[in-house]
């Protein structure tokens, strides 16, 4: 904010002189390009004049603020804001450069890894904010926003509560469904559903409620059904979600058709925003991929990650938000997933290199997303027939993690490497022991149980446990058929179809094959359509229909051509290299170009 309008606002009687060198800093600091050290000089001059107490503090504060966001020189910035922070507190009345100089340097103490000392600054400035709202609730977001990022949720959700009774005590219902809504958001991060409820049945009431400034209200709006979203999705429950997704993709729609209004709101304690416009379009693309790759709509998947990318690359030439490289990786991990099922893993490697060097440019992100980069290594490496790998890359994203779905899932693909090597029985044991779907599940995922039913009834098959395959399988089928989970059913369905073809039960058989060649198809989901069509093939040539086992021969063909390029292609890409990094930083940069492939085609023909 300009330096002259700011102290015009305050009352004080500047004199020339000093109104002469603030209107010489502002011009220096708005050139294009800024002038920043000659601001710098022209703010320095002031403490030639041995100004009053007020000028020399407002002065400090706009030195450091100017140092720390436009120079790498943080001691001295660290310096003038300290010095503002200690002269503001002996001034009456002077809340606006008191709580900035706290706010500021409170931030660069975090950025300088000094959060020992921020915390009990913040805390100061809190108690002393009381009759200041719009800095109180600031200072209570600023502080419980760092108990967050150091994973302490229990003290950020006391604070954000402490925040919500604050608001409603000033009368700011939207900043109380502001604190609620990200009081919500950690609970959900906790796993505490029981309390996550009925929060989000209060703020639902708030939200409706709530009279005020349009594009508020819907951004109010969007902020809870994203937490109902994406709590529906973390349970797995892909066909419950779709009411409150459509309502989201509405409000969108309706927030995108508003013009922000410059009116300030009447309440200090209102002059919040969640997220910018363009932020949460983003983020309502995310969370429509997240359902889609979930349910099995892996082109749909394909479109809006397409259309978020696209957004992502817009705004981030303008905008270094971090947030925006979150939304980045998130996006590019589903897309990810979504190209291994559709027979697309030399994209799909490319995509994990991607990763790879977003993560390298942040160490919170990559703290954030290691275990993650680890499971879709692992899920590449099956693809692609590298089973030891796979396993490596696994047991590193199990070390990375605490989060117990994402450790649900892990344990599952795991296991399916197990099984698939024929040869680990004391190690699947072990891991099947800790997913039963039967008792004591882990994790309230629909979704990781109905598959956690699969691997079991994988296991059996290949033991030729046929009637225990079979009651394994059709649990599966009852759970995903609930859910609309389109690849669980599709899985269930050819296997299936496998054993009854082992039996001899042709018919029974062909009633399985063919609608899981239809879903497949759909999805589209490239080794089920091998796996069918090898069936079909096999089924029709049993049943003398030579024309449709000729026919199925023929899919067959193809579909193990386009696999087989895939497959060279991919292991001929030098990121294939990355299958071996299992510890440490994200290696970027360090892939050595190879001579073709390494690994065996066998399992994909």
């Amino acid at each position: 904010v300009a330096f002259v309008s700011k102290m015009a606002t305050s009352g004080e009687a500047p004199e020339s002189w000093y109104l002469a060198l603030l209107g010489f800093a502002e011009h220096f600091r708005t050139s294009s390009p800024p002038k920043i050290r000659l601001c710098v000089h022209c703010l320095q001059a002031v403490f030639q004049f041995k100004p009053p107490q007020r000028v020399e503090a407002r002065t400090h504060l706009q030195l450091g603020s100017v140092l720390y966001h436009h120079t790498k020189n943080t001691e001295l910035a660290r310096s003038h804001l300290e010095k503002a922070w200690f002269i503001s507190q002996q001034i009456p009345q002077f809340e606006d450069v008191k709580f900035e100089a706290a706010s500021l340097l409170s931030e660069l103490y975090c950025q300088q890894n000094l959060v020992d000392s921020a915390k009990p600054l913040l805390r100061k400035a809190i108690q002393i904010s009381q009759q200041t709202p719009y800095w109180h609730c600031r200072l209570l977001f600023q502080l419980a926003q760092l108990h967050t990022l150091e994973k302490d949720l229990v003290s950020a959700c006391d604070l954000l509560g402490v925040g919500a009774e604050y608001a409603r005590v000033v009368g700011s219902e939207y900043t109380r469904a502001l604190f609620l809504l990200s009081k919500g958001m950690l609970l959900l991060m906790e796993r505490k559903l029981g309390e996550v409820h009925p929060l989000l049945t209060l703020c639902g009431t708030i939200v409706e409620n709530w009279q005020g400034n349009p594009i508020q209200k819907e951004s109010l709006r969007v902020f809870f059904l994203v937490l109902q979203v994406t709590h529906y999705l973390d349970a797995g429950q892909v066909k419950s979600v779709k009411p409150c997704l459509k309502q989201l993709q509405q409000c969108i729609q309706t927030i995108s058709t508003l013009h922000d209004d410059e009116i300030l709101p009447s309440n200090p304690a209102d002059l919040f925003h969640w997220l910018p416009k363009e932020h949460m379009c983003v983020l309502v693309y995310l969370v429509t991929v997240m359902h889609s790759m979930q349910a099995g709509y892996l082109e749909k998947a394909q479109k809006y990650t397409d259309k978020a990318l696209m957004q992502l690359e817009k705004l981030k030439m303008l905008d270094s938000s971090p947030i925006l490289s979150t939304f980045q990786v998130i996006l590019l991990e589903h897309i990810i997933m979504c190209r291994l099922v559709t027979g697309h893993k030399a994209t799909a490697l490319q995509e994990i290199s991607q990763v790879c060097q977003l993560c390298a440019q942040s160490p919170r992100l990559f703290t954030n997303h290691a275990s993650q980069l680890h499971t879709l290594l692992g899920l590449y490496c099956i693809s692609v027939n590298c089973m030891d790998n796979a396993e490596a890359q696994f047991t590193a994203a199990l070390r990375l993690t605490t989060h117990q779905e994402l450790w649900a899932f892990i344990v599952t693909n795991l296991a399916s490497v197990y099984i698939r090597e024929g040869n680990r029985h004391q190690e699947l044991y072990s891991l099947l022991e800790r997913i039963n779907p039967d008792h004591n599940f882990p994790v309230s995922s629909h979704c990781l149980r109905a598959a956690a039913f699969y691997i079991r009834g994988l296991l059996s098959f290949f033991q030729g446990r046929y009637n225990e395959a079979k009651r394994f399988l059709r649990e599966t089928l009852k759970m995903s058929n609930a859910e609309d989970l389109n690849r669980l059913t599709a899985c269930s369905l050819v296997l299936l179809g496998h054993i009854f073809y082992v039996l001899g039960n042709h018919r029974e058989s062909n009633n399985m094959v063919v609608p899981a060649m239809q879903l497949a198809s759909k999805i589209p989901d490239m080794s089920v359509q091998l796996w069918s069509s090898a069936l079909l093939k096999d089924l029709n040539k049993a049943c003398g229909n030579t024309i449709d086992a000729h026919e199925a021969a023929q899919m067959h063909q193809n579909f193990s051509q386009q696999l087989l390029q895939d497959h060279i292609a991919a292991c001929s890409l030098p990121e294939h290299n990355l299958i071996s990094w299992t510890d440490g930083p994200p290696p970027v940069g360090q892939f050595q170009a190879q001579n073709g492939p390494t690994t065996s085609l066998a399992s994909l023909l």
